[in-house]
């Protein structure tokens, strides 16, 4: 099967929607299947044959807040869409965007299957703006995807069964969910690795994940400053973002005994780091999945999460009692840090139930549902049972008639194709 992946920010791995994306990819080549990516080129995608590069596209005033999430977006070519998806048997979406929505609309007018999945929150968007806890703007953002494109797409891949439950209540009824981890590759494993020097005798607290106002970061240092054990403790912190200076700022401020550590790690460092943590912390307040806290696990780390019901790290518990703090609670928190850093004995007996539990998020097991909902899409468009058949939508049809009159004015397509006649 030729699959075309459609994600702006691929070329960028400082965020799991990439990290997804790329590994899905890698592993689908691995079975067989021809997979290309079609999101934003630079220098170091622009040899890749497997990689179809678009021009980035800059927004003005915003640009700088975009860049530091680890996003960026891409300039629509018309030619370069039309190309990838003529070459494409299916084509499988991440993001609700402009270019997810462009590359669909063609697709669906040269009736080819079309999936998407559902990676991003509205609460990423509107954190980052600083009014994530409200409702109403993460609601309506809820709608405007909706009505977007995932209306007219039937199949979503959702990465956890609480974000399947989310869109159900905020109106994705006829949608059918495929609930699929996003998989641990099984590069992160235990290996034998000692502190390095500058660490030993430390006990060291991690977390992994983009430095964003909702990955709550904040609450780490706070809680390790009101340890009792504060001295004994460091924090690494491994990931980019806007917000690498505000935590520098605030480890100052609230007295953290040892100078915190934040670095981007590749994976090799990055596994390293998980085998030598001691208790990894995953304080989001939102998230649709929580990739990084498994592989953490997978390395032997024992997780503490958050309990926010919009945060599906918390399934992952094995214990509610010791592993889970209550959601934007430093003191709770802090109660959790020091309980993990008094029961060694305990918490080497929950590393092991974490080793076994990691088993269950195998990327090849998740990779096989993958290719199931593939093959169903496959299915849906030979049966007439694809949403562009059962639910038309004439705004659609409006859009994908003005894309195709501007190829067929170029030269690039000889005929308009039936769904826009």
């Amino acid at each position: 099967m030729k699959i075309l992946f459609v994600l702006e920010c691929a070329n960028k791995m400082t965020n799991g929607t990439s990290a997804t994306c790329v590994r899905f990819a890698d592993e689908l080549r691995k079975r067989g299947h021809e997979v290309k990516i079609l999101g934003v080129g630079d220098e170091q995608t622009k040899d890749d044959p497997n990689y179809i590069g678009l021009k980035n596209f800059r927004f003005p005033f915003f640009q700088w807040i975009i860049e530091k999430e680890g996003f960026n977006f891409g300039h629509i070519d018309y030619e370069i869409l039309y190309k990838a998806v003529e070459w494409a048997d299916i084509v499988h979406y991440f993001l609700p965007f402009k270019l997810a929505n462009k590359t669909r609309l063609i697709a669906q007018a040269l009736h080819k299957p079309v999936t998407g999945a559902f990676h991003m929150q509205p609460q990423n968007i509107t954190s980052a703006l600083g009014f994530g806890t409200k409702a109403w703007p993460n609601n309506v953002l809820y709608s405007a995807f909706n009505d977007y494109i995932y209306k007219n797409t039937k199949r979503i891949h959702c990465p956890s069964e609480m974000i399947a439950s989310t869109l159900k209540n905020h109106g994705y009824e006829r949608n059918e969910y495929h609930v699929i981890s996003n998989g641990v590759s099984d590069f992160f494993h235990p290996i034998e690795i000692q502190k390095p020097q500058e660490l030993a005798g430390k006990f060291v607290v991690t977390m992994v994940g983009r430095l964003a106002n909702e990955k709550r970061q904040d609450l780490i240092i706070k809680a390790v400053a009101k340890s009792r054990f504060n001295e004994y403790i460091q924090i690494i912190l491994c990931g980019a973002g806007q917000n690498k200076k505000k935590y520098e700022r605030l480890a100052k401020r609230v007295k953290l005994a040892n100078p915190l550590i934040i670095k981007f790690c590749k994976q090799d460092e990055l596994r390293e780091v998980l085998n030598y943590t001691d208790l990894y912390v995953h304080a989001s307040t939102y998230e649709i999945e929580g990739i990084s806290c498994i592989e953490a696990f997978a390395c032997g780390a024992v997780p503490v999460v958050s309990d926010s019901d919009e945060s599906a790290t918390k399934s992952f518990s094995l214990n509610d009692k010791e592993c889970v703090f209550k959601a934007g609670d430093a003191d709770s928190l802090c109660d959790r840090i020091d309980f993990m850093y008094e029961n060694r004995q305990e918490k080497r007996q929950l590393s092991s139930r974490y080793l076994e539990f990691s088993k269950e998020f195998a990327l090849p097991r998740m990779v096989d549902a993958m290719e199931e909902m593939l093959n169903a899409a496959v299915e849906d468009i030979k049966e007439g049972k694809d949403f562009p058949t059962l639910y038309p939508r004439k705004k659609d049809k409006k859009l994908a008639t003005k894309i195709f009159k501007k190829l067929f004015k170029k030269g690039i397509v000889k005929e308009l194709p039936e769904y826009c006649k």
